[in-house]
């Protein structure tokens, strides 16, 4: 019969374990919610399951390993749309207006962040070149870069459970 102390030691572990759980499936949900820094909640919950484990099956390795793809989808997220913009030939303004677009759309919820960046970069490169087709080009060419950018963040925030997940088993 465990005793007093091991009932409490249990308890505190199943609240913690349950944090670790509760930031990862945060994070999931925030890699493609609008102001929720999704892929830095499930490296949270990973460092907190790692360390709730002593760093025993979640080692220091793996947990660099997580942490780097934690910063290249952050990367991805933020710079991909305005990959899209500059392959397309967009103008300096049109960059200013992706990235504005994408400020922007942080506060109008999925679809503002799903379509913002298009919408200022179309603005920025008409304002530039008043040339309403090659705006619309340069604005399609921003939404691509940045649903690019959405998906590779959703894998990467996977494979970082993935991982997770594999050295807790092992």
């Amino acid at each position: 019969m465990p005793t007093g102390e091991q009932r409490k030691a249990d308890v505190g572990d199943t609240l913690l374990w349950t944090a670790s759980a509760a930031l990862i499936l945060l994070g999931l949900a925030g890699t493609v919610l609008p102001a929720l820094p999704g892929t830095l909640f499930v490296l949270g919950g990973i460092v907190l399951g790692a360390w709730i484990d002593g760093f025993t099956r979640v080692g220091w390795g793996t947990v660099s390993v997580v942490a780097v793809l934690a910063v290249l989808a952050w990367a991805l997220d933020y710079a991909a749309g305005l990959m899209g913009a500059k392959r397309a030939g967009a103008s300096r303004q049109a960059l200013i207006g992706a990235a504005l677009g994408t400020v922007a759309g942080i506060f109008m919820g999925l679809i503002g962040v799903l379509f913002m960046p298009l919408v200022g970069a179309a603005i920025g490169e008409y304002l530039a070149r008043k040339d309403e087709r090659n705006a619309l080009r340069v604005g399609v060419a921003t939404w691509l870069g940045t649903m690019v950018g959405l998906v590779a963040k959703v894998v990467i925030a996977f494979m970082m459970v993935g991982i997770f997940v594999g050295a807790l088993l092992i």
